[in-house]
């Protein structure tokens, strides 16, 4: 469009930007213009822009947006569980390439009418079943603090571009950690919030059996609850209701301070093996910084049983994604085929359809008993400290099936239905690094209780080290608060990867 970029554009988060299109002191064009700028320079470099929509942002300036909360402020998109109507959604998979939906996601929707300029769409991986994004359709994902790592997943991309300046935040979906797996990795503000608070119609009432939510990943915490503010609330026929909503909201009086919370910390891995010795001095330092700031901090562990949580788990994902398969052979009219697929998913394909309803019946009811119990837990705490990850961010590819595991993996899909029900052994061993790689995020969606991962750790090479925090039920504003207090105190916005000012 000719518009010169808005020089300064980086410097700013989203609310920032909104205040400075509201003053007309720079132009929504202008921005998108940086915005794009700064895609163009850096996304070779990152793969996380696997969709660019520019003609439509240009031509959604031109119809006039509406005078949201975000207005005039580019905005990407999770290439996955959100439609905007008319725009292929691979979901991170060759079967689903050229798909388009023809209508917007509720939640879509709600960021129209926030006034957010949607420019382009992030990577992923395929169906969002891995917490990395190292999709075979579009490849890896790299991280800004080091181009060899990755940046999580499953918004990978998402948290990529965030971190590089491209967009000051980014939607993100999080089923087993993945808003705040990336945003750890990326050294971003990642809050999963409620179930039941933003919605995921009118595809689905519930994604995972309530276990994913979408949110954004920021760089500030304001963003983080303005945008919670644009979009938390009721959806027609949801099966869940949002808990009460706060008074004047989220965003309002950030600054007011958490009070004096009691907070049980933890180095257990839970669902893992061991904690990398970054994360563990991580949490501790975390505890002291909390402990200074006038909070009560115990040390203290809900007990979380590794193996029956990991099988149902693993159990719900399977029926998933074999779901989610089975939709999209429906949506485009053709078959699925072994090939179609990355052969993790596959397995799971196969596996879903393996598992009884009684079998999957049970693992819902064992996954529900897990949030009674961490309620009870919570009952004697505001707030839970662990470690978002089990390690700094590994190499891309790192968790992709290699010789054996790989092996593994074929003879899964090779088999007949009967004798994968027999050989689920195979499949728990072959994701068993999975999970030392995500050992405490999947619990909050189990539980739906609202988790956020903070920047509050580097590593002695210069990696971000999330540190992650659970509130009870509903307490997403606790959590806003307290994460606005940590930011104040230890000035995270002032860190960027280098090379990418």
């Amino acid at each position: 469009m000719g518009n010169k970029p808005f020089a300064e554009y980086a410097q700013y988060d989203g609310v920032g930007l909104a205040e400075l299109v509201a003053r007309k002191e720079v132009t929504p064009a202008e921005l998108l213009a940086a915005a794009q700028q700064r895609a163009d320079e850096w996304n070779p470099k990152l793969n996380a822009i696997v969709l660019r929509l520019d003609v439509l942002a240009e031509q959604a300036l031109k119809a006039g947006l509406p005078q949201g909360p975000f207005h005039g402020v580019p905005f990407l998109l999770k290439d996955l569980s959100n439609a905007l109507g008319g725009v292929v959604r691979s979901s991170g998979s060759r079967f689903l390439q050229d798909f388009k939906p023809d209508f917007d996601s509720e939640l879509v929707r709600r960021y129209k009418q926030a006034g957010l300029l949607t420019f382009g769409k992030t990577n992923t991986p395929e169906f969002g079943t891995m917490p990395i994004t190292d999709p075979e359709l579009f490849g890896s994902a790299r991280n800004p603090w080091n181009t060899a790592r990755t940046p999580g997943g499953s918004s990978g991309g998402a948290g990529a571009a965030v971190a590089a300046g491209i967009v000051p935040m980014a939607n993100g979906g999080d089923g087993g950690g993945s808003i705040r797996i990336p945003s750890s990795c990326c050294g971003l503000v990642g809050l999963k919030p409620t179930r039941g608070l933003v919605p995921c119609g009118p595809e689905v009432g519930e994604a995972w059996f309530g276990m994913a939510i979408e949110h954004v990943l920021t760089r500030s915490v304001r963003d983080s609850a303005a945008m919670l503010d644009a979009t938390a609330r009721g959806e027609l026929g949801s099966p869940y209701a949002p808990p009460p909503l706060p008074e004047g909201g989220y965003a309002t009086d950030l600054d007011a301070g958490p009070g004096k919370l009691r907070v049980a910390w933890t180095t257990q891995p839970w669902l893992g093996t061991g904690l990398d010795p970054e994360c563990v001095r991580g949490v501790e330092q975390t505890a002291t910084l909390l402990e200074k700031l006038g909070h009560e901090v115990v040390e203290a562990d809900p007990g979380i049983d590794r193996e029956a949580f990991i099988y149902a788990m693993g159990t719900v994902i399977a029926g998933e994604t074999s779901a989610m398969i089975t939709a999209a052979s429906q949506l485009i009219g053709r078959k699925p085929r072994r090939q179609d697929f990355e052969p993790h998913n596959w397995a799971l394909y196969k596996l879903g359809r393996a598992f009884t309803a009684a079998e999957l019946q049970a693992a819902v009811a064992y996954l529900r008993q897990v949030g009674r119990q961490m309620a009870t837990f919570m009952q004697d705490y505001d707030v839970l400290l662990n470690s978002a990850l089990g390690m700094p961010p590994v190499e891309c590819g790192a968790l992709k099936a290699t010789g054996v595991d790989r092996v593994m993996l074929e003879l899964i899909n090779r088999l007949p239905l009967g004798r994968v029900a027999t050989r689920r052994d195979l499949l728990v061993q072959n994701y068993e690094p999975i999970f030392n790689w995500i050992p405490t995020t999947p619990i909050a969606n189990a539980t739906g209780e609202p988790s956020i991962s903070l920047p509050l750790h580097w590593s002695a090479d210069g990696l971000p080290v999330g540190m992650m925090f659970t509130a009870r039920f509903g307490e997403d504003r606790t959590l806003l608060r307290l994460a606005r207090q940590l930011e104040q105190e230890t000035g995270w916005l002032d860190k960027h990867p280098s090379g990418f000012a």
